[in-house]
């Protein structure tokens, strides 16, 4: 992926356009606040929620890990959590749940106050493969249950693996399951014999591919939309985008906000990766400015239609 000169970039735009505070986000998603209890006492800037379609609270900005792993994982997932995190999310074919539940316990913070979503890799479904992976990732994670788990890809016996997530979700031992990079056929497939439907499709999405398709039929339906690399990894020369520099400027924030505020506005769910803790905290400050229509249309003209990593195909 690119990395350096995109890094750069960012940090470059950041310091001409960006003027912001180190203010830690936070919030509280113990389980008196997932189920809508009123804490009534927070004063600092609350990341904001959506239900989900079996009534678990999710929020909608949060951490992805993909290549965070070992030192820099556990530090990164430390830290996003210090700043104020509380959705964090792994799988794992990243290698890394060890180090992200390293992370979570370094930070010191109750897993009660966490939304852990980990995913089943494609070499693991069926039946009883997916509950022995599963349970191999919430020991690596050293956790006893997850809040959301993820079937990774569409490929074997979905059938099956759904069958041992709906149990695993009576057992108590998840609060909800989903999917990720399911098109509509094969949607339409899993809710053919789902008695679960799933919560969440976690997909490809950003400014670059907009998913015109999938995207409407998405939100018509009761699936949550979530984006992984919400800032296209960097790709396609994002962060040094003059289209959306000059939207950047207008608000006087950075490329990444304008771009995580742009999907919070279409109703994405997003997981950004950063292991800088500036980003980290950059990343979260997009809910004191809204785009305007007419931003929000000049953005849809950059959508290319197309994959920005066609290695996952």
């Amino acid at each position: 992926m690119e990395k350096n000169n995109n890094e750069v970039n960012r940090r470059e735009f950041l310091k001409v356009t960006t003027k912001f505070t180190a203010a830690t986000i936070f919030i509280g998603l113990g389980s008196s606040a997932l189920f809508g209890a009123n804490t009534g006492n927070q004063k600092k800037m609350s990341i904001p929620t959506v239900t989900l379609n079996n009534g678990v609270v999710m929020p909608r900005l949060g951490f992805g890990t993909n290549t965070l792993a070992d030192a820099v994982g556990v530090r990164s997932v430390s830290e996003a959590i210090s700043v104020g995190y509380r959705l964090i999310d792994t799988a794992h074919i990243y290698g890394n749940e060890a180090a992200v539940g390293e992370g979570i316990r370094q930070s010191g913070i109750d897993r009660k106050e966490l939304f852990l979503t980990s995913k089943l890799w494609v070499d693991f479904a069926g039946y009883e493969n997916t509950k022995k992976a599963f349970e191999t990732s919430i020991k690596k994670l050293g956790v006893d249950y997850l809040d959301l788990y993820l079937i990774h890809r569409p490929r074997g016996d979905v059938k099956g693996s759904w069958l041992a997530m709906e149990e695993l979700v009576k057992a108590g031992k998840i609060r909800a399951i989903g999917v990720s990079n399911f098109d509509p056929e094969q949607m339409k497939e899993l809710l053919s014999y789902a008695k679960i439907a799933p919560a969440i499709n976690q997909i490809e999405t950003n400014v670059f591919f907009q998913e015109k398709d999938l995207y409407p039929l998405l939100k018509g339906s009761a699936t949550q939309i979530e984006a992984w690399s919400p800032l296209a990894a960097g790709r396609g020369g994002i962060f040094s985008n003059p289209i959306l520099a000059a939207i950047g400027k207008k608000y006087q924030k950075s490329i990444a906000q304008v771009c995580l505020r742009w999907h919070y506005q279409r109703g994405v769910v997003t997981i950004p990766r950063s292991s800088q803790k500036a980003h980290m905290i950059e990343n979260l400050n997009i809910f004191d400015f809204e785009l305007a229509e007419s931003d929000m249309q000049t953005i849809a003209t950059l959508d290319l239609n197309t994959t920005q990593f066609p290695e996952w195909k």
